[in-house]
């Protein structure tokens, strides 16, 4: 069985407050780039779990990666005995793009298929935000209203047809530790949900990311991919999750940007 493991980006994200269990409260909306995707293929086999990467190297050892972490899971709760895994990685890591964790919803996805075990969608998402933060978003892969960890959430209707999307990840990567190292939580006057209401040329400087003051000043490269994609002409432009990937939405069809070193790009029109 093969699936499609897109990503996402983060349309604003605010940090709320700390959490008692260490965690921080979020709110964000998370919003699925269908053209930008990994491609997992799941096989049903006797007994233990294998996997085979190919593509974009992958930073971990095969068996800490996130779609072995999904099989393990997924065997604890329901003793499916098998499978391999095969993951050709396109989406770049390190980037704030939920890149791994949309793999590891796809082998859950892939498993409740094979082994017949038909799950709620409450169920999958459960054992999906077992995996992480985001992962669950990506049992349902459409805009949703994001809080709690980011496994809390609620369909949130934004409309971005027709407009390009340009996602670029500059060289150099992020860690959600350092992004969290100089994040000061507080809860915003206005609602992301109701920032978000207002037209997207509206956006810019009213719909944020938290994580941007912080990562800006550790890695100006990031905030100068904002300012790029801001000069070529976004409506919005803002970094994706705890970065380092930015990304900018344009009414122009083939808006140009020219790309430094190490820079990668994805480019779609949003249906």
């Amino acid at each position: 069985m093969i699936l499609q493991a897109n990503c996402k980006i983060n349309l604003g994200l605010d940090v709320l407050r700390r959490r008692e269990d260490g965690y921080h409260e979020l709110e964000t909306v998370m919003y699925p780039v269908r053209g930008l995707f990994d491609e997992v293929e799941v096989t049903r086999t006797e007994r233990g779990f294998a996997l085979r990467s190919e593509g974009l190297a992958v930073d971990c050892d095969p068996g800490e990666n996130i779609c072995m972490k999904a099989c393990r899971l997924m065997q604890r709760h329901y003793g499916i005995d098998g499978a391999e895994v095969r993951l050709v990685k396109r989406v770049p890591f390190g980037a704030g793009l939920g890149g791994g964790s949309s793999d590891g919803t796809a082998v859950l996805l892939a498993l409740d298929e094979l082994f017949g075990l038909r799950l709620s969608e409450e169920e999958l998402i459960a054992r999906a935000a077992e995996l992480g933060s985001d992962t669950a978003f990506f049992v349902r892969n459409t805009p949703q209203l994001c809080t709690g960890r980011g496994e809390v959430m609620r369909p949130f209707a934004v409309d971005l047809a027709g407009l390009t999307l340009l996602v670029v990840k500059p060289a150099e990567g992020v860690s959600t530790r350092e992004a969290y190292a100089g994040i000061r939580p507080r809860v915003p006057e206005v609602s992301l949900a109701e920032r978000l209401r207002l037209p997207v040329a509206e956006w810019q400087g009213r719909v944020t990311n938290d994580f941007e003051q912080t990562v800006f000043a550790l890695h100006p490269a990031i905030r100068a991919v904002k300012e790029r994609l801001l000069a070529a002409g976004a409506l919005y432009a803002s970094m994706s999750g705890s970065g380092s990937a930015v990304f900018g939405l344009f009414e122009c069809e083939s808006p140009e940007f020219p790309l430094l070193a190490g820079e990668f790009l994805h480019r779609e029109t949003i249906r």
